[in-house]
């Protein structure tokens, strides 16, 4: 079979599966239709009314008593409940963070207006304190940090 006849025959499949998915497609919508204007009102009251009926006949609720659905239920609020907690601790603490970045902020700036006033360098402690808020000191810091005071 030369070229020319292998692009004619993927021409042709080509052209096949576009129309077979326009037919698809309609016949997908007209099911939808259909499906849509067989469920009337009276219809979904009846099968509602059957499905009790069968779910009250099977009893697949008799495993799952009154004293479980309790015992479930409370262990369920006693999860939410503490998600909830975990939720405000996390939520107390990046408020803490924010609040110990802007003390160490203004302290930084206070350190600068002072270095300006006196040409001194701020005092070690003060970048210690600093510095601790962010990442704590490495081995070596703080055995110098300590030394020095």
């Amino acid at each position: 079979m030369n070229f020319e006849a292998l692009q004619r025959r993927v021409r042709r499949a080509e052209a096949v599966v576009q129309v077979r998915g326009e037919e698809a497609t309609q016949h997908w919508d007209q099911l939808n239709q259909s499906w849509r204007s067989a469920w009337t009102p009276g219809r979904i009251v009846v099968v509602g009314l059957a499905g009790g009926f069968l779910a009250g006949k099977l009893e697949p609720g008799g495993a799952f008593s009154g004293s479980r659905w309790l015992q479930m239920i409370g262990s369920v609020s006693g999860l939410v409940s503490s998600a909830q907690a975990s939720v405000a601790s996390f939520a107390a603490a990046a408020a803490a963070a924010g609040v110990m970045a802007g003390q160490a902020a203004a302290d930084a700036d206070e350190g600068d207006d002072e270095t300006n006033e006196d040409n001194s360098p701020p005092p070690a402690a003060a970048a210690s304190t600093a510095r601790s808020n962010s990442t704590p000191p490495g081995p070596a810091e703080a055995a110098t940090e300590l030394s020095e005071s």
